[in-house]
């Protein structure tokens, strides 16, 4: 179910722009499209309160009052549903959304499914309208684009308080009892908001691939079903090597997340996965790379980033599973490289 909430570039979408939705009560315009993937699409939407209004506005229904925009606009995700199967992920999608309430989390804040007549030009049966709040920073991977093409970097701090904040987010998916992994932290699904004087607010969404941790795999077609399954809802160059080549006999757990976070911290870096080289060498094999750990450091910013936060990616990308750090352990050394290395 993946969708970039992108604001960069924003596409004005002439058939959509001023249209108008209805989410149960609420009704929203359409002010430009921001993204699309896949079945689903992302529109910037604003609320059209009646005069009088003649209910209380969407913002009642809100867990928390910070959600409510001070302008009425918000991001709406248009999915559409092509069978029953589709319909299961995204009813599942939004049950696991409405599970998690944290500030590093991009928290649902309504829904609507509707049915819908299939036409001679439409194969889908039902809809699906996910209201979430608007971030018009764009994402992570849109900004290390436009710094890249720029040759800037990220800031030493600002590089570890990003990360500490999707870890924090993570953490909270973790200690759930059972522990939840999202399954594709990755920079594409980390929405960034600008802050004067502060560090980026950063934020990880999509919980279309989340999914309870830990699984027992007992058989070779076990292990095979868990790689066909990773192989369509995790982003190849931030996957598990756990998940590229799945033992008959294992246990997989939360720790799948923790080698994608570690991908994500190098990204935030340099731009790119540490693994994407390999798409473009000659006989190069992503999978291989993965399998084997084989990280190549770029050139980085001048001073370069400090070794510290090297070594750190390296601890997190352990193809073994069962010796990768925990969400815990991670927040522990982010915390001490803070300390150290912000001004």
């Amino acid at each position: 179910m993946g969708c970039s909430f992108s604001g960069l570039n924003a596409l004005y979408d002439a058939v959509n722009g001023g249209g108008e939705v209805w989410i149960n009560d609420n009704r929203f315009r359409i002010v430009r499209q921001l993204g699309e993937g896949g079945f689903a699409y992302v529109f910037l939407v604003k609320e059209v309160i009646s005069d009088p209004p003649s209910n209380p506005g969407v913002s009642k229904k809100f867990k928390d009052s910070s959600h409510v925009s001070d302008d009425g606009t918000y991001a709406m995700k248009k999915v559409l549903i092509q069978n029953s199967e589709q319909l299961e992920l995204v009813k599942e999608e939004i049950r696991v959304s409405s599970l998690f309430t944290h500030l590093n989390l991009l928290p649902l804040l309504d829904h609507a499914i509707i049915a819908v007549k299939a036409g001679p030009d439409q194969s889908w049966k039902h809809e699906a309208y996910l209201l979430f709040p608007v971030h018009l920073d764009g994402t992570l991977l849109d900004n290390a684009a436009a710094m890249t093409a720029k040759k800037e970097f990220f800031s030493t701090s600002d590089v570890l308080q990003i990360f500490r904040q999707l870890c924090a987010g993570l953490k909270h998916m973790h200690t759930f009892d059972p522990p939840y992994a999202h399954n594709d932290v990755k920079p594409g699904n980390v929405l960034l908001t600008h802050r004067k004087g502060q560090p980026p607010l950063a934020v990880l969404m999509d919980f279309g691939s989340t999914r309870p941790a830990r699984r027992q795999i007992r058989s070779r077609s076990e292990a095979l079903q868990l790689q066909e399954w990773a192989a369509e809802h995790v982003s190849a160059p931030f996957r598990a090597p756990e998940l590229w080549d799945c033992p008959s006999q294992c246990d997989i757990d939360e720790r799948t997340d923790i080698w994608s976070l570690g991908c994500t911290l190098y990204a935030i870096m340099y731009g790119v996965s540490p693994f994407e080289y390999a798409l473009g060498e000659s006989g190069g094999s992503l999978q291989l790379a993965i399998v084997n750990a084989q990280i190549k450091w770029p050139a980085g910013p001048k001073p370069p980033y400090p070794e510290a936060l090297h070594q750190f990616v390296t601890w997190m990308l352990q193809p073994q599973g069962t010796v990768r750090p925990r969400i815990d352990d991670i927040i522990i050394h982010v915390d001490k490289l803070i300390l150290k290395f912000s001004h």
